[in-house]
């Protein structure tokens, strides 16, 4: 990888191994680098403990987003979906356990894949695509069994609240639509930009990044992102935070959200920012919480640069992993 392709990589994706010692993050030339954090969180670490232990190639477009299962590293580009098992990703054998494309309209389309999420009540993985629509794959039997249509434009983000047996997916369109995953059909339809508290029609009114917790949603992008109690189907809260978000998590008392700007947001559920955390890239797209390993508990982040800003205390940036 050379200087000019450097200067312009962006990290899209993370995931953390399952048992929780490597991270694993996708960019935007279709490669996957596989990190040891135990590696990197040695006292004695050295320079080269930053470096990748494998950096392989997984798509011919970037690499949008990356799971894991119990044993597997899942990761989607333009189109498809690919598996990669963990055991052998680690003894650096590099080869897809299998590969898959989602029944698209037509054979000529190749939609992004912008967001996927486990449903481990039924051992299925959503998928948030391009095409408009969110295809559930059956991972037992290998097989997409449905498609969730109703979106009309790009779907941004999927998430799942798997005690209702619920599915929640957010789009260009503006629209937030609730699924009940039993049944493939739609519950509810909330357009954010619609609320007067949340609109910012300035900016626009996308959907671009939505998280779960019982009974609550993150929901953000064109409008401000807001906390919305899912049982009221209304918001309770709204952050007063600049430009786009496009990552937002729930941690203990707080939320985390990141998008355009050089920081980690702190957010308290009243509405109030607690504090903003400094950065290496100039705008993020990927927030990842390592809660596989009490040893390696960490908050890992990443954007519009080849580094990846590694906290081991919420309040501060510890160092950086490199492409």
């Amino acid at each position: 990888m050379g200087p000019v392709e450097l200067l312009h990589m962006s990290v899209f994706s993370q995931s953390f191994s399952p048992c929780g010692r490597f991270l694993a993050t996708g960019n935007n030339y279709g490669q996957v680098a596989l990190f040891s954090l135990a590696a990197a969180l040695s006292p004695e670490a050295t320079g080269s403990s930053h470096k990748p232990v494998l950096t392989f190639t997984a798509h011919e477009g970037p690499v949008f987003c990356l799971l894991s299962t119990d044993s597997h590293l899942v990761s989607a580009g333009n189109g498809e979906i690919s598996s990669w098992s963990w055991s052998e990703l680690i003894k650096k054998h590099v080869k897809p356990a299998w590969t898959k494309r989602p029944n698209y309209r037509s054979s000529l389309e190749i939609p992004e894949i912008n967001s996927m999420v486990l449903n481990s009540r039924d051992n299925s993985l959503i998928v948030g695509a391009g095409d408009n629509n969110i295809h559930v794959l059956d991972l037992e039997h290998g097989v997409f069994k449905s498609v969730l249509q109703g979106h009309t434009d790009y779907v941004h983000c999927v998430s799942v609240r798997e005690r209702e047996a619920e599915i929640l997916s957010g789009g260009e369109d503006g629209a937030v639509r609730i699924w009940d995953s039993r049944t493939a059909q739609a519950v509810h339809c909330l357009e954010v930009y619609k609320y007067e508290s949340c609109a910012r029609p300035q900016v626009g009114k996308w959907i671009s990044c939505l998280a779960t917790d019982s009974d609550w949603m993150l929901c953000g992008g064109g409008p401000s992102l807001s906390l919305w109690h899912l049982r009221s189907l209304s918001p309770t809260s709204v952050f007063p935070l600049r430009g786009c978000q496009r990552q937002a998590a729930f941690h203990q008392d707080m939320i985390l959200a990141i998008g355009e700007g050089p920081f980690v947001s702190h957010c308290l559920l009243g509405g109030d920012i607690k504090a903003e955390i400094p950065c290496t890239p100039k705008s993020l797209n990927t927030l990842q919480l390592n809660a596989n390993s009490t040893e390696h508990r960490v908050l890992t982040v990443g954007g519009s640069s080849p580094h990846v800003d590694v906290f081991t205390n919420l309040s501060y940036r510890a160092f950086s992993l490199s492409f």
